[in-house]
């Protein structure tokens, strides 16, 4: 069992707190993913995970041991860096292998885990060339391999495909996720990449400002944003806000239009994302001003209620800049924040 609990971690480089008191539960065979902006504290919370930080307070527990006191190496995990960190000097072969002879293993069980990680990661053929001789995306898969060799408990991974081009990427995120699950590690994993964190997670935590503000499925956190923050910073485009005022008959209007919504309060956001948007007889009076194909359908950016507002519509409907056109939410996909506490509602 490789569970991984984070008590009330903080950690504060002198005035500046990096990390406001994080509480993290990661099941056993869980692939977790750290998601934010640059700044937010995602790699220096797995930093602490690791031992390479520590905590100004707080515990780190994994299988049941607590941890935050035990240098890395003693701690049952693997690391994955952004710049692979793989030694040019050996071959493939010594580098999945440099871990496994620090520990002393027999060469016979070497042999096995090398043989075993790299015919996972597809490069068994290149076991005898030098790391320099390389490409990116090789290299890459050498320092999955040679962390998943360690058989860890736990492989922490940052941004380890962010150097890839985007191609590439998209094929190390289909191989990782099959390579880790079959593993049957516990895998934490930091990125800024949205696309990356939707498609590999089980769960997602995403980070602001050192704090969590949702841990959640990937779906749950597209859907059912917990925050203002995880709506504009999950999905591409964003979703789209809106003031809402309550009408005296109950009803909220938001851009000239009434909605049903939450019974408390006196001023709320409408929130919508710009897919669940349609051209209706009803709906937001909007004026298109820029016009983006994108194949099966079309960015339209308008101005509603004097704000930018974006909807992701049918290619098929001819709009031009300068049309007015009005736009329908879908009821069911409709959410609501407080502007004060910018928490959903």
């Amino acid at each position: 069992m490789a569970e991984i609990v984070v008590k009330n971690v903080a950690k504060r480089f002198g005035a500046f707190t990096a990390l406001h008191s994080i509480d993290l539960t990661i099941s056993d065979q869980e692939f977790m993913v750290l998601l934010g902006a640059s700044g937010c504290g995602k790699t220096t919370l797995l930093r602490i995970i690791a031992g390479l930080e520590t905590p100004s307070e707080g515990e780190v527990w994994i299988g049941g041991r607590r941890v935050d006191h035990l240098p890395p190496r003693e701690r049952g995990i693997s690391m994955v860096f952004q710049n692979y960190a793989v030694f040019p000097h050996l071959t493939v072969f010594e580098n999945i292998a440099f871990g496994l002879r620090m520990k002393k293993l027999p060469q016979q069980e070497i042999d096995r885990r090398v043989n075993r990680t790299a015919e996972l990661m597809h490069i068994e053929q290149l076991l005898k060339r030098y790391s320099g001789q390389l490409s990116g995306g090789q290299r890459q898969r050498v320092a999955v391999a040679r962390a998943l060799a360690m058989e860890p408990d736990v492989i922490l991974m940052d941004e380890p495909l962010s150097n890839l081009d985007a191609l590439l990427r998209l094929e190390m995120r289909a191989e990782l996720k099959g390579v880790l699950a079959d593993s049957k590690t516990t895998t934490i994993y930091v990125t800024h990449d949205q696309v990356e964190a939707m498609s590999l997670a089980d769960r997602i935590s995403v980070m602001n400002g050192g704090k969590i503000v949702q841990a959640a499925s990937p779906v749950e956190v597209y859907r059912n944003p917990a925050a203002r923050f995880v709506g504009s910073f999950i999905g591409n485009p964003p979703m789209n806000f809106l003031p809402a005022t309550r009408a005296p008959n109950g009803q909220w209007t938001v851009g000239g239009v009434e909605f049903s919504g939450p019974a408390a309060g006196d001023a709320l956001e409408l929130a919508i994302r710009p897919e669940d948007l349609s051209v209706a007889e009803e709906g937001f009076a909007a004026t298109a001003r820029v016009i983006e194909p994108l194949g099966a359908h079309t960015l339209v950016t308008a101005d509603v209620a004097g704000k930018p507002f974006r909807a992701v519509l049918d290619s098929d409907l001819k709009i031009s800049p300068g049309d007015e056109i009005r736009l329908m939410p879908k009821p069911d996909r409709i959410r609501w924040f407080d502007p004060e506490t910018t928490l959903a509602v």
